[in-house]
């Protein structure tokens, strides 16, 4: 056997989740990562995974496989940025099992990932929430269900996997009424409801009458939803709300856009940044500076606090009170 093969299976088991302990999402990235990685090597050198050795994953086959994925699978810059983190993590490990290759290691790891560009985040105005949010037939049960979904989604900030993630039992409705979710990174956090999100949370829980261990939003089939579930439902009710506000037809509306109207809506009411950062659960508050850049009446704001170009330059002084008498005579 290769170097490769036991290499891998102890990234995995070790380091990943024994000693980093790594949420099932990242282990499935890295996962599908190699998996790729593995199958391009067999094409490119002619040799099956089990009889790669490390010394194959050179830095061309590596850069190769990058490219690869830009130009053959279609992936954009974020995912090959992320398929090369896998693989730096995996070199980063080697590095220390196989020093023997440092050479080669090091320069795996000096590839660097791309730039990208970042657009301005898109989000819903006052009038395009009312449209989104009145879009489910409440007269169904289903409709009921994603008017709630939406509800709660608009207004706490969830991401995607935290919303599917819910339970019954993570809804607290009683003085205080908080959701209660593990986000990002196992970070646990809760976040306030407002009175007529608790009200809708409650009317929807006395119609699921389901255990607190129990999935929050289900299916027709009784199980938990799933992420796409989530984007298929978003998609629907926004196109069917776009007639009646055609603001609507100018925006891609995804879940992650609703997380970024509850970001937009705590912004333009003067909550504090770092208030934000902890309500969405970012790590960093730079990450949640994206939204000063999309807030445009902040910036009318304070364009407006600027004096105008033809104003006359220096300290105003108001006239002598003594000779403003004079003149007026």
């Amino acid at each position: 056997m290769t170097r490769l093969a036991p290499l891998l299976e102890e990234f995995f088991t070790e380091r990943l989740i024994a000693q980093r302990h790594v949420s099932p999402h990242t282990v499935a990235s890295y996962r599908d990562t190699f998996r790729l990685l593995l199958q391009f090597a067999h094409d490119t050198l002619g040799k099956t995974p089990c009889e790669l050795d490390l010394a194959d994953l050179d830095a061309t086959v590596v850069g190769g496989f990058l490219a690869h994925l830009e130009t053959e699978r279609g992936a954009g810059i974020r995912t090959r940025n992320a398929r090369l983190t896998a693989i730096r993590s995996l070199f980063q490990f080697a590095s220390f099992r196989h020093p023997e290759h440092g050479s080669l290691i090091g320069r795996v790891l000096s590839i660097p990932p791309k730039r990208t560009d970042r657009a301005i985040v898109t989000f819903l105005t006052d009038a395009e929430i009312e449209a989104v949010l009145a879009s489910p037939d409440r007269d169904t049960r289903i409709g009921r269900r994603d008017h709630t979904i939406l509800a709660v989604a608009i207004q706490t900030g969830l991401r995607v996997s935290e919303l599917v993630g819910l339970t019954c039992g993570d809804m607290k409705l009683g003085a205080g009424a908080h959701v209660r979710c593990q986000g990002k990174g196992r970070k646990e956090r809760i976040t306030p409801l407002s009175g007529a999100t608790r009200d809708v949370v409650q009317d929807w829980l006395d119609e699921r009458a389901g255990l607190t261990i129990d999935p929050l939003f289900t299916g027709p089939n009784g199980k938990r939803l799933g992420r796409d579930a989530i984007r298929r439902l978003v998609t629907r009710h926004v196109n069917t709300a776009t007639p009646g506000c055609p603001s609507l037809a100018d925006k891609q509306v995804t879940p992650h856009v609703l997380r970024h109207t509850c970001a937009m809506q705590l912004l333009q009411a003067g909550v504090d940044l770092a208030v934000i950062a902890l309500w969405l659960g970012h790590e960093d508050v730079r990450t949640t500076q994206i939204y000063l850049h999309a807030d445009l009446r902040l910036k009318e704001r304070a364009l407006a606090r600027t004096a105008p170009r033809d104003a006359p330059t220096g300290r105003y002084r108001p006239p002598d009170t003594l000779l403003a008498f004079l003149e007026a005579l």
